[in-house]
């Protein structure tokens, strides 16, 4: 055997080395794994790199990730045919004559693009480059505006089809269509909180946020027939999540049916040629490869962890804090938080899922006043989505943030965004505590449906 590190030590290095390498700007998959294979090195002897086929295999051969690049492909394909410019538009119309209208319209809009999207990015930026412009011109404010492009881009996280629920599910051995509905209510309700903060902000004071001028407004004929434009997508999503809600097919089938339907949709709005589907295999290959790779990386470098007994001083660890079960089930949220602002999602969820769900099981259901421990496993897992969203919006490094940098006017400084951002993350907070506190707002949906 090689060296004999105590585990105190031994975390302290491996995590202290994690964290020095991502701040050198280092990509997170290589960093994981890279620092996995020379602890297993220095751990062990040449055997003990046996481990890292091991862990990988499995992911390699799990079928319910094979919905991650389906889904990112449906979103890049109805991205492609111009879908959500269009859809903007008419929830813009729709709505331009509330004050607040074009913020709200934007979350709105956010919410179906959740729907369809489960990549963060695409949503903020598409909305910064649609919306943002469209409300600076009508006299709205930058602050209220930003965020609600990057409080609306965050739900794609949660409201499904979510990337993150299907690798939360597979790490957690859990089912992938009952988080889906687990995260419905809390999804959309964040998405109410964001939307009444907006108006009741904009009612207080009209200069925020006025309503657009008489003369752009349409007559309710026009709506209907606005309206009628955007049904093929929302058929589209109504039929994907409908055959995950009813049983009829796994997410991975809805997932199938959804990328044949974006086909369909683009043919529809005259999008569909070459160009477009070679633009969205490229963007599919890009992102899917992307959250594999960490995926590889990151899961070696926790069962390696898991293997040197960490799983075991975590437990010891949060056991000697004296803490109760919602102490501990707190101190999880807020270390959730804090990573949050340093590292990026997929990364968390490698690192912390694997040694936080054990330690949750063991707590049992009866602790937190829930009768299932089906219950307890979906409630955590939902709460960890929710948790999540924050670590977009979170200064110094939520994403959210830099995306919409990218795409907003060069004179608006980044402490602005950044200030843009805190109204959003404290109703997160909110969103949070509340499915903390009533766990049936996440279980009563999934106990409906699946009885």
């Amino acid at each position: 055997m090689g060296l004999e590190i105590g585990i105190e030590w031994l975390t302290l290095i491996m995590f202290g080395s994690l964290l020095a390498l991502l701040m050198a700007g280092l990509p997170l998959a290589f960093v994981t794994g890279g620092l996995a294979c020379v602890f297993l090195f220095i751990l062990g002897d040449a055997q003990a790199l046996n481990i890292v086929p091991s862990r990988i295999f499995p992911l390699m051969t799990n079928y319910q990730l094979s919905a991650i690049p389906l889904f990112i492909f449906m979103a890049a394909m109805l991205e492609r045919a111009g879908i959500i410019n269009d859809m903007f538009d008419v929830i813009y119309k729709v709505l331009g004559s509330v004050k607040g209208g074009l913020a709200s319209a934007t979350i709105i809009a956010s919410t179906i693009l959740a729907a369809m999207v489960g990549v963060i990015g695409a949503a903020v930026v598409t909305m910064g480059i649609i919306a943002l412009p469209a409300m600076l011109k009508r006299g709205y404010d930058p602050k209220i505006a930003m965020g609600s492009i990057m409080a609306g881009g965050t739900l794609g996280i949660l409201i499904p089809p979510s990337i993150l629920a299907i690798i939360y599910a597979v790490v957690a051995e859990q089912s992938v269509g009952e988080l889906f509905i687990g995260a419905v209510i809390p999804g959309l309700m964040l998405s109410g909180l964001y939307i009444l903060y907006v108006t009741v902000r904009c009612y207080i004071n009209p200069d925020l946020g006025p309503p657009i001028p008489v003369a752009e407004r349409i007559s309710g004929r026009e709506k209907v027939r606005l309206m009628g434009n955007m049904s093929a997508p929302l058929v589209l999503i109504v039929v994907v999540l409908g055959v995950i809600f009813t049983g009829v097919a796994t997410p991975v089938e809805a997932a199938g049916i959804g990328t044949f339907g974006a086909f369909i949709v683009a043919a529809i709005h005259r999008k569909l040629d070459w160009y477009t589907i070679r633009e969205a295999c490229t963007t599919t290959l890009k992102a899917s490869a992307m959250v594999i790779w960490i995926m590889f990386g990151a899961t070696i470098f926790v069962g390696l962890y898991v293997l040197e007994g960490g799983q075991q001083f975590v437990q010891d660890s949060l056991a000697a804090t004296g803490l109760g079960p919602w102490g501990i089930l707190i101190l999880m949220q807020i270390l959730l938080i804090i990573l949050g602002m340093f590292l990026d999602w997929v990364g968390i969820l490698l690192l912390c899922v694997p040694i936080f769900v054990p330690i949750i099981k063991a707590l049992g259901a009866q602790a937190f006043g829930l009768d299932d421990p089906a219950d307890l496993v979906l409630w955590f897992g939902v709460l960890y989505l929710v948790n999540m969203q924050m670590s977009f919006l979170s200064p110094p490094f939520g994403y959210a943030l830099f995306y919409l940098r990218g795409v907003a006017p060069p004179e608006i400084p980044m402490t602005d965004i950044f200030k843009a951002a805190l109204p959003f993350l404290f109703l997160q907070i909110v969103g949070l505590t509340i499915c903390m506190l009533f766990p049936q707002v996440i279980t009563w949906l999934p106990r409906l449906v699946y009885g």
